[in-house]
């Protein structure tokens, strides 16, 4: 065959993410900014080129005119802890990434997810209810790691093998989107995006430019037919090569599956929701035959709670609208290397410090030239300032060496003049206390004053920090 009768893939560019330069070759260091390593691979266009597939032209629209999609009409997978974090289940269309460390279990958490849409109807625009049977759309998921065998075993494994999910083992896009039109899936799963690549472009699976290609083709899939997108992504160290970062501007939600090593729980976290809310948080624990949802997290988390020990403290938190109670544990110990150092495990370091300096001018309790360690039990991250009460009486009650009434619970955001401010959602984290048997609470004196019900607890109202030291 002659050279003109060759078919020639599209000639790439590489474009600065900094400055917009573009360079026919890549660079490790861009010859316009000096800017290291942001030089992404590109298609480049030629004049009349026509639109990629599911990419139609676009044409105004009056908004009056617009059909206004129901979010209302969502596909619960049955996992309530799942269905929690997306605001009910997923919309038609919807572009979601789940991402999380190597080795998670996230490949594992998505066949649980698609057999239990499975168990529903999630066509697109269809209203959730049983399944049909052989006629409802199959679900589709593409492995570009494993095998169908594997994939098949670990489906056995975690009870997760029905008729309607179809596997896929590929890696080019071009052939996944071939095999998603023909037979056009109520749901789309890919695991992992790191492993696909397209023919447009020459660079290896996983590079950037492979990645936001792929990811780009496909949302044009999910906007144009209305089938919810399930994406996989791997964090790396940095978190942005052929990581979820470089796709969270691309995809409707973000959704992180966290978990601590050697410990079996597991965490899932909405980072970005355009349909629900990103406050919501689900606990899984992972056993030998899949991940169990862990339905009272508080419970889990006080359960080797250590009775009568000095800088143990339990506090309400609240990740969204579900209350979850939680172990605060401080130790205060002399200087190792003259001066004082800030350990935080599962709080915000700057978060320590303020409340430390607070604790020394507005309390009477000077630990700053002291070592402070403070550590969440149980692996959880906590970042809301409810916890700030709890925090500092810790520390406190480490530094003065007695311990706090293990039937009372603090809540309380903490200000820089000393005064213990009001939040949200006091009435369900009061009720979570009562149902585990908690006795009295240390809460904001706002909050106190709203209430409708003490849920039979002793509630102690508090003003200032130094108030709350001297009652506990």
């Amino acid at each position: 065959m002659s050279k003109a009768g060759r078919s020639r893939p599209p000639r790439s560019s590489y474009r600065c993410q900094s400055c917009g330069h573009q360079e026919a070759k890549w660079h490790g260091r861009c010859p316009a900014c000096g800017e290291w390593d942001a030089l992404v691979e590109e298609v480049a266009a030629k004049p009349g080129q026509p639109l990629p597939a599911g990419a139609a032209a676009s044409v105004p629209v009056r908004i009056d005119k617009v059909e206004a999609l129901d979010h209302g009409a969502r596909v619960p997978c049955g996992i309530a802890e799942v269905d929690r974090v997306l605001g009910g289940g997923l919309v038609g269309g919807a572009f979601l990434l789940l991402g999380g460390d190597p080795g998670v279990g996230k490949s594992t958490l998505l066949v649980q997810m698609l057999a239990g849409f499975a168990a529903h109807d999630p066509s697109p625009g269809g209203a959730p209810g049983p399944s049909a049977g052989a006629g409802a759309a199959p679900i589709l998921y593409v492995s570009g790691e494993e095998s169908v065998s594997q994939t098949a075993l670990r489906a056995r494994r975690v009870g997760a093998v029905t008729p309607r999910l179809m596997l896929l083992a590929e890696t080019n896009l071009e052939r996944i989107l071939a095999h998603a039109a023909q037979m056009q899936p109520a749901v789309l799963a890919i695991d992992s995006i790191q492993t696909l690549f397209s023919d447009a472009l020459d660079s290896i699976p996983g590079s950037v430019g492979q990645v936001r290609e792929c990811a780009g083709r496909l949302m044009a899939y999910a906007k144009s037919t209305g089938v919810p997108t399930i994406l996989v992504g791997h964090v790396t160290k940095e978190g942005q090569i052929a990581g979820p970062k470089t796709l969270e501007h691309v995809v409707d939600a973000v959704v992180y599956f966290e978990g601590e090593g050697g410990s079996p729980y597991r965490i899932l976290r909405a980072h970005k929701n355009r349909f629900g809310s990103t406050q919501e948080m689900g606990v899984f624990e992972m056993r030998s035959s899949g991940l169990r949802e862990v339905e009272n997290p508080s419970e889990l988390f006080l359960a080797e709670r250590p009775v009568g020990a000095p800088g143990s403290v339990v506090v309400a938190s609240a990740e969204g609208s579900r209350p979850i109670l939680v172990e605060v544990q401080a130790l205060v110990a002399p200087p190792s290397a003259g001066v004082g150092r800030r350990t935080a495990a599962g709080v915000d370091g700057n978060r320590l410090a303020l409340l430390l300096a607070v604790l020394a001018q507005r309390a009477s309790c000077d630990v700053l030239t002291e070592d402070v360690f403070v550590n969440v039990a149980g692996g959880l991250r906590v970042a809301e300032p409810a916890i700030d009460l709890g925090v500092a009486c810790a520390v406190a009650s480490s530094a003065h060496g007695r311990a706090i009434d293990a039937r009372t619970l603090l809540f309380g955001e903490v200000g820089l003049t000393g005064e213990v401010r009001a939040v949200n959602f006091a009435d369900v984290r009061l009720a979570e206390a009562a149902k585990l048997g908690f006795e009295r609470c240390l809460l904001p004196k706002q909050n106190h004053a709203r209430l409708d019900h003490h849920h039979g607890l002793e509630l102690v109202p508090i003003e200032r920090l130094a108030q709350a030291l001297s009652l506990l």
